[in-house]
């Protein structure tokens, strides 16, 4: 199954997506986009250009597991999505994922603007990247 993952920001959301059998997490895109009803178009869009089966989006928790202002909005957002799309949505809590990212980021030498080009779908990555853990983890 193909799925693919978003890290929702306010302005830019990465997306990531999987081989088929599950085993790889690959960034694809960074959308930029601040009005959510377009932000969804181009979700449904994307999705269906890489024939997701199913799609993760980050859901922004505090440190403490409670949810936050940010993490009600992924959650509308994902539903909105859902209906949209038809495609199944899980949402998947993704606290730590842009920290990971920078550092994996830093590690390999990319700074400043190269850098924030692309740290919103390497963060998508690893959102979807501790989801197919967590899949093959539990045979889900």
């Amino acid at each position: 199954m193909i799925i693919m993952s978003a890290d929702l920001g306010k302005a830019r959301t990465g997306i990531a997506v999987s081989d088929s059998s599950e085993s790889f997490a690959f960034p694809k895109m960074v959308i930029t986009e601040y009005s959510t009803e377009r932000l969804i178009d181009k979700l449904c869009k994307t999705a269906t250009e890489l024939s997701a089966e199913l799609v993760v989006m980050g859901l922004p928790k505090n440190m403490d597991g409670s949810s936050g202002f940010r993490a009600e909005e992924c959650r509308e957002i994902a539903e909105l999505f859902k209906e949209k799309s038809g495609i199944p949505t899980v949402l998947w809590d993704e606290r730590c994922t842009t920290i990971s990212a920078y550092t994996a980021l830093n590690m390999n030498g990319k700074h400043g603007k190269k850098r924030r080009e692309v740290i919103d779908a390497v963060a998508a990555t690893i959102i979807l990247e501790d989801y197919l853990s967590f899949r093959k983890n539990t045979n889900k």
